[in-house]
């Protein structure tokens, strides 16, 4: 189960040869040394990542996806619960809703074995190792901040899954961006992972289809308060679809470029702009289907306070300006 700790990390890119295939099939290609009988439940574990996402064994590949699986130790060793100060916005027996801070990675991983939200979750609800993923369904970068869903027991993680599957799970996001931006619209650009680095995502026409809904909410000197509502949720989706626009999320160290300041800025600005080493990005508003009652949820979080002293600050120097 993907609660517990990987003994081994089995990586790869699917061919382009392997595009139309199945995904339970292009693995007993991928990792031959492998038996098909232990690739096909780690699969149904959730311990297969096809571009960051968990796939269902019947998903048809495109070609060039990175593949990763998590292989688990025999016998299985549970990952450490941890008391990770958690910020509970919401709580039944069936869901969890977290207010995740930046900073704070979601699941162990490579240079983050422990001290996770995973970590703080086994502490919180030790029944969660028994779910892969500890109930986790869907992620948030280390640095973007806000709001998340995990499931305490299989049919909610089930049914949250079919949820984010079929676009339902409404998620919107605060965004600080670079740049003036004149009207809202709609960023409809795949997104794959980039030839070049392959930790990062690109847009490019072998990706998968992602869709981004923005708006403005308001205007500063050279930048923009954005919000942003997620149609499908790939990779660092945001994140890519505004950089590839032109504007790029402030503090953001993969895909914002070289800090830009411009002239005339307030020495308050200019300081504020230095040190927000993070990108400003937060989970705002997140709105679903209860997996058991079916009754729509809704749940709103204001920002950090580091990007809303960010927001005050170009606040009072667009005023400035102004005067």
């Amino acid at each position: 189960m993907v609660g517990m700790k990987p003994s081994a990390l089995l990586q790869g890119t699917v061919p382009e040869r392997m595009a139309g295939e199945r995904v339970d099939k292009a693995l007993a290609q991928l990792f031959p040394d492998h038996s098909r009988s232990a690739l096909q439940r780690w699969l149904k574990s959730g311990l297969v990542l096809v571009d960051d996402e968990v796939p269902s064994q019947r998903d048809r590949l495109q070609g060039g996806e990175w593949v990763e699986i998590a292989v688990p130790p025999a016998p299985l060793r549970e990952w450490l619960a941890q008391p990770v100060a958690l910020n509970l916005v919401y709580q039944d027996a069936e869901i969890l809703v977290v207010n995740k801070p930046p900073g704070l990675v979601v699941h162990p991983g490579a240079g983050n074995a422990d001290g996770t939200l995973l970590n703080g979750l086994l502490h919180l609800d030790a029944s969660l190792s028994a779910l892969p993923r500890a109930g986790i369904v869907h992620r948030l970068d280390k640095d973007t901040s806000g709001l998340m869903v995990v499931a305490r027991t299989e049919p909610a993680r089930m049914a949250l899954i079919e949820q984010l599957a079929a676009h339902e799970v409404r998620r919107v996001y605060d965004g600080l961006v670079t740049g003036r931006v004149i009207a809202g619209g709609v960023i409809d650009r795949p997104i794959g992972r980039d030839p070049h680095d392959r930790r990062r995502m690109t847009v490019t026409a072998k990706g998968k289809p992602a869709r981004t809904h923005y708006r403005v909410e308001r205007r500063f000197r050279a930048h923009t308060l954005v919000s942003c509502r997620l149609e499908t949720g790939r990779t660092h989706q945001i994140r890519v679809h505004l950089k590839d626009a032109g504007f790029p999320i402030v503090g953001d160290p993969v895909y914002g470029g070289r800090l830009r300041i411009p002239a005339g800025t307030s020495d308050e600005v200019r300081q504020a702009l230095v040190g927000f080493r993070r990108q400003a990005l937060h989970a705002c508003e997140l709105s679903l289907a209860h997996p058991l009652s079916g009754a729509l949820h809704r749940w709103l979080q204001p920002m950090p306070g580091d990007m809303q002293r960010l927001i005050e600050a170009l606040a009072r120097d667009t005023d400035q300006e102004r005067r």
